[in-house]
C-alpha cells in the first residue's frame, strides 16, 4: 500500500503544479459523471440488455458458468498488451484473465450440457494510442458475457484429414448455427431496449431498430481489399444500411478454426494460402443512429466468436504456429515429460490430450463468442451525450484518458 500512496502524493503533487486540487481532478472526472442523467440512463439501458441476453441464454438451455478471474494461462490475444498481471499464492504464479476461453472449453467436456454461459472478467492492459487519441473504444478492465456451446459431431481426425468436402458441410451447418443463434440474442437484447428504454434512448440522442435476420454479412478478405487494413469494420460499416453486420473470415486467434489445416500427408497449409472461406470466425459490427439526423456513427466490433479449432493434432500446431508453446507436448504413461518448458499450458493440453475408457476424447467439439458489454452499449449510444466509453461507465479504465486511475 505504501506504493499506492507514493503515486498518489506524486500524483496530487503534479495537480497542484497545475493550478488543480485532487478534489477538482476527482469532480471533474468522476462525481460530475456519477450524478449526471446521461450515466443514469447508459446504466438503465445496460440493465436492460444483460438481463434480455441473460434470459435468451437462460432460455435457449444454456448453464451458468462461475467466473474463473486468475489461472495458470490465459487467452494469449492476437494483440499487443502492456503486459499480463501476475498474481503470486501458495508459491504458485497466477496470470489475470484476459477471457476464460480456455475454461470454456473445459467446462463444455460433459456432453449432457447444450452450452455455457458466463459474465466473465477481462483484465488487458491495453497500449495507450501511440498518437495520444481517444480511441474511445478500449477498457483495460471490462466485462464481457462468454457463451460456448457443444457441437456434438464426432468428427475424428482421420476423418478431418480423409474427409474434407464431408467436415466442410458439417462446418458451414455449424457456422449457420451459430450465425443464427448471436443474432437471435442481439436481436433478444436489442428488442427488450427498444421496448423499455424509449426514455433513455432519447436522452441520449440517439435511436435504436430492432435488426431482422439476416444480418448482413461481409468477407473479411473482400472489405480488406476495398477498404484496406486501417479502421476496416468503420469504412465497411459506411456501404451497410443495417445498424448491425457480420464480418467473416478474419484471421485472429489460435482456438479460431481453420479449415483445411492439416492436410491428409501430415502436412500444413501456409498462412499465407489461407482465406476467410477457410477461417470460421465472425464478428457482429454496430453502429448507433443520431437521433436528430438519422445518420450512422461508425460501425464498432462488438462481439467476436468462432467454431472453435477441436482436435488435439490441429490445436498443438496451432499453438506453435502462433509461438504460444515452444514445442509439441510429450506423453509417458500419464506424465507430460516437457511440463516445465510449456508454462501454464501443460495442464491444459493434458486434458485436451486424455481419453476416456473407449479411446474417445474428452475435448468438446465447440462454437461460441464473447459481446463486450461496454463496448456493445458504447457502439449504439454515442453520439451528442455519450463521446467515448468512460462516459457510460462508472469506472472505466480507458487508457486514453487518464494518466493515472483512482477508483
Amino acid at each position: 500500500m505504501e506504493f499506492i500512496g507514493e503515486d498518489l502524493f506524486h500524483f496530487q503533487a503534479s495537480l497542484e503544479q497545475s493550478g488543480f486540487t485532487l478534489e477538482d481532478f476527482i469532480r471533474e472526472n468522476y462525481v460530475n459523471k456519477w450524478i449526471n442523467e446521461e450515466l443514469f440512463a447508459a446504466m438503465t439501458i445496460r440493465t436492460t440488455m444483460v438481463t434480455a441476453i441473460h434470459n435468451y441464454l437462460v432460455n435457449e438451455g444454456l448453464l451458468n458458468l462461475e467466473r474463473v478471474q486468475m489461472s495458470p494461462l490465459t487467452d494469449p490475444l492476437a494483440h499487443d498488451v502492456e503486459h499480463v498481471p501476475t498474481i503470486h499464492y501458495k508459491g504458485m504464479p497466477y496470470v489475470a484473465t484476459h477471457s476464460m476461453i480456455y475454461s470454456k472449453f473445459l467446462s463444455c467436456f460433459n456432453s449432457r450440457l447444450k452450452g455455457i454461459f458466463v459474465d466473465s472478467p477481462n483484465i488487458r492492459l491495453e497500449i495507450e494510442s501511440p498518437q495520444r487519441k481517444q480511441r474511445g473504444k478500449y477498457l483495460i478492465d471490462f466485462s464481457q458475457i462468454d457463451v460456448e456451446l457443444r457441437r456434438n459431431k464426432g468428427i475424428d481426425f482421420e476423418e478431418y484429414k480423409s474427409k474434407p468436402e464431408k467436415v466442410k458441410k458439417i462446418l458451414k451447418e455449424d457456422l449457420e448455427r451459430a450465425i443464427d443463434f448471436f443474432e437471435r440474442m442481439i436481436i433478444a437484447g436489442v428488442t427488450a431496449i427498444v421496448e423499455k428504454n424509449q426514455d433513455e434512448l432519447k436522452a441520449l440522442g440517439v435511436a435504436l431498430e430492432v435488426p431482422v435476420q439476416p444480418f448482413p454479412r461481409l468477407k473479411h478478405d473482400e472489405i480488406v481489399k476495398k477498404y484496406g487494413k486501417i479502421n476496416t469494420d468503420a469504412k465497411a460499416g459506411e456501404d451497410v444500411s443495417s445498424q448491425f453486420f457480420w464480418i467473416i473470415g478474419l484471421m485472429r486467434e489460435n482456438y479460431d478454426l481453420i479449415y483445411p489445416y492439416i492436410l491428409p500427408d501430415g502436412t500444413k497449409i501456409p498462412i499465407s494460402s489461407f482465406t476467410s472461406d477457410m477461417i470460421y470466425n465472425y464478428d457482429i459490427c454496430a453502429k448507433s443512429i443520431i437521433r436528430e439526423t438519422g445518420k450512422f456513427t461508425p460501425a464498432l466490433e462488438i462481439l467476436s466468436g468462432a467454431i472453435r479449432e477441436w482436435l488435439y493434432e490441429p490445436i498443438i500446431e496451432r499453438l506453435i504456429d502462433n509461438k504460444v508453446i515452444p514445442e509439441r507436448p510429450k506423453f509417458e504413461n500419464g506424465q507430460l515429460t516437457n511440463i516445465e518448458i510449456l508454462d501454464g499450458y501443460g495442464p491444459f493440453l493434458t486434458a485436451v490430450h486424455m481419453k476416456d475408457a473407449k479411446g474417445k476424447p474428452y475435448f468438446p467439439e465447440t462454437f461460441g463468442a464473447g459481446i463486450g458489454v461496454e463496448r456493445s452499449l458504447y457502439a449504439m449510444l454515442k453520439g451528442p451525450k455519450i463521446e467515448k466509453i468512460d462516459d457510460l461507465t462508472c469506472f472505466g479504465k480507458n487508457p486514453d484518458s487518464y494518466p493515472i486511475f483512482l477508483f
